[in-house]
């Protein structure tokens, strides 16, 4: 595994997912004739647009550049949540035509059995499917989540585990089984859907968006990097340490490089939800990005679940608009420059803005 990330912005996930992949020449390193396999984030029956599920335009662009390598032979997989129907995921998110217009097989891992492997002590039950995968391409959502905080690459691999397994993962408290998990089936590619994002639960419905999508082969420094693109410290999230602890990769830290491969960072946005809209009374934009403008939102909720939001300086300024300008006030991100308080970045991420905010109110 490489202690690289690559980042591209934009809002065409299909032309934007190809460049990374060609940067890392993600072809050469997948042996002929080996069967791949698909994984994206379909845990519930809901368009991409609302937050909880991968783009299919992103997965579009990653088939067209595998079958343009000559690399035919592969499979979407997926198991969606418990009480949900994969089947009819597959259908409302896009799959559906999505594997017909390209050839790909689409496979329910709900309706397939299962084996056993086991991981650091803890037996774990696999689909039989992935028996049958030489290369897995995961392709997680960045979001929030309900118990764990966020979820990205190690947490989207419970689509490969049955039901039951499922159940089973929270009896045990999530987090070391995730950790196992991921030891137990391998990501060889992660391609972070970091389009469109939950603010705070993996169902969707309150979407941040992001502008952004992340390439990596280390599922630990991914979701340590994305961690503090939602506010958090890898530390708030013990599966990231426990996994690093059995050896499924490396936490984001000094020595660790992310390459930007496409800096252009629109500013057409979607309209917020009522959620989203209460955290931006805080915010005087000016021709913001939205990958600037979804970081300070994923800081204010984070603020807001410290209770400390009743504190925050009004206004906060952000975006191209504020460049030359200057005065008193707290700014976000490289174009402000020139107030009084700002933070660094282009963009910054949620936890350097969380930070920041925090001293400034101390």
């Amino acid at each position: 595994m490489e202690d690289i990330l690559h980042v591209s912005y934009g809002q065409n996930g299909l032309e934007m997912v190809k460049e990374p992949l060609g940067a890392i020449d993600a072809a050469a390193r997948i042996p002929a004739g080996s069967r791949i396999g698909l994984k994206p984030n379909l845990a519930v029956a809901r368009p991409a647009q609302e937050g909880a599920t991968t783009a299919p335009e992103l997965v579009e662009g990653v088939i067209q550049y595998l079958q343009g390598h000559g690399l035919k032979d592969l499979a979407i997989l997926e198991g969606s949540w418990i009480g949900a129907s994969t089947k009819q995921a597959f259908q409302v998110c896009g799959y559906v035509d999505l594997a017909r217009r390209y050839g790909v097989d689409l496979v329910d891992l709900q309706k397939d059995g299962a084996h056993t492997r086991s991981i650091e002590g803890l037996d774990l039950r696999i689909c039989n499917a992935m028996n049958d995968i030489d290369y897995l391409v995961n392709f997680p959502v960045l979001k929030g989540h309900c118990q764990t905080k966020i979820t990205c690459a190690h947490k989207n691999l419970k689509g490969c585990i049955p039901n039951e397994e499922k159940r089973r993962f929270h009896s045990l408290g999530l987090h070391r089984p995730i950790a196992c998990l991921n030891k137990a089936v391998h990501s060889d590619l992660i391609v972070v859907d970091g389009l469109m994002g939950d603010l705070d639960f993996e169902e969707g419905g309150n979407p941040v968006q992001m502008d952004r999508i992340i390439v990596g082969t280390d599922p630990v420094l991914v979701d340590s990097y994305v961690a503090r693109l939602m506010g958090w410290e890898p530390g708030d999230i013990p599966y990231i340490g426990l996994a690093e602890k059995i050896g499924v990769g490396r936490v984001f830290g000094p020595s660790s490089e992310v390459v930007v491969l496409n800096a252009e960072h629109t500013t057409a946005r979607i309209k917020p939800t009522r959620q989203v809209q209460e955290l931006a009374r805080y915010i005087e934009e000016n021709q913001a990005c939205s990958a600037c403008y979804g970081s300070l939102i994923h800081a204010l909720g984070r603020l807001g679940e410290r209770g400390l939001l009743h504190r925050v300086p009004r206004s906060i300024v952000i975006g191209q608009g504020f460049q030359g300008q200057g005065g008193r006030g707290f700014g976000v991100g490289r174009c402000t420059k020139g107030f009084d308080s700002y933070v660094k970045g282009c963009p910054p991420t949620a936890k350097a803005i969380l930070d920041s905010l925090q001293d400034h109110l101390e």
